[in-house]
């Protein structure tokens, strides 16, 4: 304010010494003495004056539009002097627009290391997020949806049409508040739900992608074991009063009845129907017995893991199994020092699990081997167990994690339920892939 007052103050001091200036001109004048020298040295005398207005209102309005230049494109790297050039309350002046720049410049420093913060963030995010505007420009995409749909970049949502033309369809016609449900092309279950928020005039649209699988894995798991604690419950009621009726009847027939007839053939005919009765209601219990852990499972005891002693410990326990099936094995844990949060009984029992089913899973191979791989993959440890046996049927390959189902004529199809349970309970996931005549690999997910 004191500068501006100041050029006020300057100006209308330079107007009136050009008004002075042209009245002594006309005084001069009226006295008739030389007139042409007087107009000639007094036209020189305002022209002066005149121009060194000129320049000093031009100069001003020069810094003024310079300052409001570099505001106006985001230029604040310059800097205005600190000189009294144009009176020493305009130094002031140079200092206040220096330091309006620096507020400038520290509120765009600032906002840019937000956006570098928020941009991190969501980078590093393990849900799915793209954004674009009603054109279908893609403004942000994160890794993790990129991995989700197995692209590495996207500029336009038309790119999807080739390998997502569903995903294309939905992203294009999602509203607001609304959750779609998309397989992927490896069937992987991804859950969309979009927002819609203006931004600087344009409508821009933000989606979601999770991917549910683990969800979705559990409430199946979740139904099997209600039915199979609801079938448990009524086997064993009816098992439990026709054992207890069996001995009953038993203990009639050697008291009273035995001893009350002669035809001991038909006795004993009686004797063998109600053992073999008895034999196949306890079989019958005990094998509804086995199904308890699958729906009574403890929670998981997380400690420290170090995966090569828990493999190499599973190993050990199998090792004669693998040994008389003519099965070699190979370990390869990287880094060494790979540590897990884990229970590591129920692990181990995931373990153990998997590698007697690889163990079996040859017929007619000679060079049997099964390969154990232990990595870090985005802060999860995944353990890889690869056979190069018979591999799994496709039909069977889509059924082999419903408890109950089974390949194997001993089997109880409850094993790979349990093991898929107790890695879902450890927050991670038990996936497997097979080609039929190459083999299988089982993939634990912690």
């Amino acid at each position: 304010m004191i500068g501006l007052r100041h050029f006020s103050i300057m100006i209308a001091i330079r107007i009136v010494l050009i008004l002075v200036s042209m009245i002594t001109l006309l005084w001069l004048a009226s006295l008739q003495t030389n007139v042409g020298l007087i107009y000639f040295l007094g036209g020189i005398l305002i022209f002066i004056q005149a121009s060194l207005l000129y320049q000093y209102v031009t100069n001003v309005n020069r810094k003024l539009t310079y300052f409001l230049e570099s505001v106006r494109y985001s230029d604040f790297t310059i800097n205005f002097r600190s000189d009294n050039k144009m009176g020493n309350t305009f130094r002031e002046l140079n200092q206040q627009f220096n330091e309006v720049l620096h507020a400038f410049r520290q509120a765009r420093a600032e906002k840019e290391a937000n956006l570098q913060y928020l941009n991190t963030i969501v980078q590093h995010i393990g849900t799915g997020l793209i954004t674009f505007d009603s054109t279908g420009q893609v403004n942000i995409i994160n890794n993790a949806a990129l991995r989700m749909l197995g692209i590495y970049r996207l500029h336009q949502l038309s790119e999807l049409q080739d390998k997502h033309p569903r995903l294309f369809e939905l992203l294009s016609n999602l509203n607001s508040g609304v959750r779609e449900l998309y397989r992927t092309p490896s069937d992987q279950p991804l859950a969309l739900q979009g927002a819609a928020i203006q931004l600087r005039g344009m409508w821009v649209r933000i989606v979601v992608l999770q991917n549910i699988q683990t969800e979705l894995q559990q409430q199946e798991v979740e139904s099997w074991q209600n039915l199979t604690r609801v079938l448990r419950h009524e086997i064993m009621n009816s098992m439990t009063p026709i054992v207890s009726l069996v001995g009953t009847m038993r203990l009639i027939v050697n008291e009273d009845v035995e001893k009350s007839t002669t035809d001991q053939e038909a006795v004993k005919d009686l004797k063998e129907a109600l053992h073999t009765l008895e034999k196949r209601s306890k079989g019958m219990m005990q094998f509804v017995n086995a199904y308890r852990d699958f729906t009574t499972l403890p929670k998981p005891v997380f400690a420290n893991l170090h995966v090569k002693e828990v493999l190499q410990d599973v190993l050990q326990l199998l090792q004669t199994d693998l040994t008389s099936n003519g099965v070699l094995w190979e370990l390869s844990v990287k880094p060494e020092t790979l540590i897990a949060k884990a229970d590591s009984s129920q692990i181990q029992q995931v373990l153990i699990n998997i590698l007697k089913n690889a163990s079996e899973a040859f017929s007619v191979q000679n060079n049997r081997l099964i390969k154990l791989t232990a990595y870090n993959n985005d802060n999860l440890v995944m353990i890889d167990i690869e056979d190069n046996g018979d591999g799994i049927e496709p039909e069977a390959l889509d059924n082999i994690f419903i408890p109950f189902y089974t390949t194997k004529k001993t089997g109880s199809g409850i094993g790979l339920s349990l093991s898929r349970q107790i890695l879902q309970q450890h927050g991670g996931q038990l996936n497997v892939s097979s080609q039929v005549g190459k083999g299988t690999v089982f993939t634990l997910v912690l």
